[in-house]
């Protein structure tokens, strides 16, 4: 199972670093020019909900509210498209859903300045929750595209247990944690000078990106890939 050409295309590590560096521009985005709301994951914004409601602040709590759910609308939705899709026989899921992340990327950057920040929480929230429930794991490795927390846990735990027992394996796992890390890093940074310079088309960053994975998925779904569409990724 752990030999390379066992794995599909949407679980290469390649694919997993583009959505990375996807997910880190994303956050930079919402974060500096969206509301200052985290629309990756939903920790932050929970406690930010707390903090208001601690403070009595109800309409700031209710603002938290809405990304949260959006997320919440986002996994549910992708545990019930997959099937319809499968049994269409065209394409993968992801193959789609990357697809749909592109699309919704590029239509937020048409979005004039003057709309309220709430609709580009919303979209991104709801596309970066069925994402997080959908690519799972990076060749055999469980892996997280829209966050990094997991990613920074597993890259110390491995390197602990490398120093301990010295078996290399260890060592490449913490080297492929710390690289996803590298890219949402990445990602981030190329968000924010994005940002600073040309406002709400910086999320077109993102659409490239996207586009990218979407085109690698697609010819996998073509070609060598075509009698293995019903095939689930590992982890689901």
């Amino acid at each position: 199972m752990h030999e390379k050409q066992s794995f599909l295309e949407c679980e290469r590590s390649r694919v997993f670093h583009l959505l990375m560096m996807s997910g880190g521009l994303l956050g930079a985005f919402t974060y500096c020019i969206r509301g200052g709301v985290f629309c990756n994951a939903q920790t932050g914004n929970i406690v930010l909900l707390g903090m208001a409601v601690g403070n009595g602040d109800w309409k700031g709590a209710a603002y938290f509210i809405i990304p949260i759910t959006a997320y919440g609308v986002g996994a549910a939705v992708s545990e019930v498209l997959p099937g319809s899709v499968k049994k269409a026989g065209l394409v993968r899921w992801d193959t789609l859903l990357v697809g749909i992340e592109m699309l919704v990327t590029l239509l937020l950057g048409l979005l004039p300045e003057s709309v309220p920040f709430q609709v580009s929480q919303v979209a991104i929230n709801f596309i970066c929750s069925m994402q997080y429930n959908t690519f799972r794991q990076a060749e055999g490795i469980p892996m997280a595209t829209t966050f990094c927390t997991n990613h920074v846990r597993q890259t110390g735990i491995s390197l602990v247990n490398w120093l301990r027992k010295g078996d290399a394996a260890y060592f490449r796992k913490a080297l492929r944690h710390s690289g996803m890390l590298l890219a949402f890093v990445v990602g981030a940074v190329l968000g924010t000078v994005l940002c600073n310079r040309f406002a709400g088309r910086a999320i077109w960053g993102a659409s490239i990106l996207l586009f990218i994975v979407f085109i690698d998925l697609l010819h996998a779904d073509l070609t060598k890939e075509k009698g293995m569409l019903e095939r689930v990724p590992a982890g689901h």
